[in-house]
Order: C-alpha cells, then sequence, then structure tokens
C-alpha cells in the first residue's frame, strides 16, 4: 500500500471533521484551509469518503461535512483502504506488481512483505481519537 499525497489528505480531512465533530456541517472551503489541502483535490476526496461511509454531507447554505462514524471507530487503517483501488495482491517489493521478472525468485519480497505487515498493523491499531489525543498533549 502507498501512502499517496492523495491518501494523506484523506486522513487529514477525517481528522479536520474529527476535531469539529460537534460544530455541525464544515464546509469544504474551512477543511481545506485548515489542513492546507487543494480545494479540488478535497471534493474528490470527500466523495469517495462519502461513499464509504466514513462521512456524510448536508447541501445547502448551512452544508458541509461530518463524520459519519465516532472518531473512535475509524482508523487510519480504514481510511486507507476506503482511498485505495487496488486491492488486489501483489508484490509489494517494486512498481512491477504482477509483472515482475524476479517473481518467485527475489531476496528482497520477504523483507518488503513484513514491513508492509507492520506499517498496515500500525495503521489498523491508530484511529482518529488516537491522532485527536495526540494533538492535545
Amino acid at each position: 500500500m502507498l501512502i499517496t499525497q492523495k491518501n494523506q489528505y484523506a486522513i487529514r480531512a477525517v481528522f479536520e471533521l474529527a476535531k469539529r465533530q460537534n460544530q455541525g456541517p464544515i464546509k469544504i472551503a474551512e477543511i481545506a484551509d485548515a489542513q492546507k489541502i487543494p480545494v479540488r483535490f478535497l471534493e474528490v476526496i470527500l466523495v469517495q469518503l462519502k461513499r464509504s461511509g466514513i462521512v456524510e454531507s448536508k447541501r445547502g447554505f448551512y452544508g458541509g461535512y461530518t463524520l459519519k462514524k465516532s472518531p473512535d471507530k475509524i482508523s487510519v487503517g480504514d481510511v486507507l483502504r476506503y482511498m485505495e483501488k487496488d486491492d488486489s495482491l501483489h508484490c509489494v517489493s517494486c512498481i512491477a506488481k504482477d509483472n515482475c521478472s524476479l517473481k518467485g525468485d527475489c531476496a528482497f519480497l520477504p523483507m518488503w512483505t513484513k514491513a508492509q505487515k507492520a506499517m498496515l498493523d500500525v495503521f489498523n491499531q491508530t484511529t482518529i481519537q488516537n491522532l485527536l489525543d495526540d494533538e492535545i498533549r
């Protein structure tokens, strides 16, 4: 799993919504400004997160976005999984994915697989609430 800029923006958007969870719907421009996310990217990200069930939106002058779930029920891993389009299993040791010329004979694959698993474990065990708690300290 790659941590793309889009994925980082998605995590930051969910984090900002969690920070403001009792303030009603938050406008895209406010989220973008607070987290330094380009509005045009944020619009696409929020639509994707809405389809996932993490956020919900309200139209109109008083509209905006809110979290649909409690921050302690959303892990960073959840957000990343929803943002990833390619859920297929493939080689984690290079960008070749399924077309790797070393497939089945790669000395690096076990190391990269362990590293990816460790990273995913951290993401899955870290909730948005954990991030909020860490910011307060």
